[in-house]
């Protein structure tokens, strides 16, 4: 490892750097290398009931590294990538990506991987496959539109517009905005917020919300019913602790 990914664990909260700041936190090989590694284990470990994804430095992340595109990468398979980012959005625990600065591209492909974007007033999004005659394939053409509609996604595909954190918050991007100055503290108190709950309740929450994204009401509801986890193993501590205040 070569820290190109850190990990900082505190009360409950993996926060999960990238950490290239000098090359404005490009995504390379290596960079993904060690971000997987992190998921994978942040996967098997019970302590932690909440990540944080964010960037180094001045910004979230530049993107993919043109460098590496041009020069041709190596990766271990087909789709490895996209193969990541899927891992680290089926975590049973709740991925919040806290982006500053640059989100462009790739590093937005990676922040759409997490169940939901939270901005500093800083931040700026942008797509530019089309700039460069690219295609996507770590996931925008799936997840953007399931963010934000598909006549807003072609709209940004197509154009290859940069945005700001106000217009990522009115088409449904992001889900707040922060003073840059404030970003962190407000960051961690919403990561407080959730580690305070269930989390069975969250990773029971996600399988659901996956299992029927995209189903019609009613055969959404009838899964709710019939695939209903049921209670967690801290239901009745957390009940007596609320009704004995």
């Amino acid at each position: 490892m070569s820290d190109l990914v850190l990990r900082d664990d505190n009360n409950g909260v993996a926060t999960v750097t990238l950490n290239r700041p000098d090359k404005l936190n490009s995504l390379t090989v290596g960079v993904f290398k060690e971000l997987r590694h992190h998921i994978l284990a942040i996967r098997k470990d019970a302590s932690v009931n909440c990540v944080v994804l964010r960037g180094a430095g001045k910004c979230f992340s530049a993107g993919h590294d043109l460098n590496d595109i041009s020069t041709g990468e190596v990766v271990p398979s087909p789709g490895w990538h996209s193969e990541t980012l899927r891992l680290l959005e089926k975590l049973p625990k709740p991925v919040i990506a806290a982006v500053h600065g640059h989100c462009y591209t790739g590093a937005l492909e990676v922040a759409l991987a997490a169940d939901f974007i939270v901005a500093a007033d800083n931040a700026k999004f942008g797509d530019t496959h089309a700039k460069w005659a690219l295609t996507p394939v770590w996931g925008m053409s799936q997840r953007l539109p399931r963010r934000v509609g598909v006549a807003t996604a072609k709209r940004l595909m197509f154009t290859a517009d940069m945005f700001n954190a106000e217009e990522a918050l009115r088409i449904g991007l992001a889900e707040w905005v922060f003073p840059a100055a404030e970003f962190e503290a407000e960051v961690t108190a919403l990561a407080e917020r959730i580690v305070a709950n269930s989390p069975f309740s969250h990773a029971a929450n996600k399988r659901l919300l996956e299992a029927t994204d995209g189903n019609p009401l009613d055969s959404g509801l009838q899964w709710e019913v019939m695939e209903s986890e049921g209670v967690g193993p801290d239901m009745k501590e957390r009940i007596a602790a609320f009704t004995k205040r």
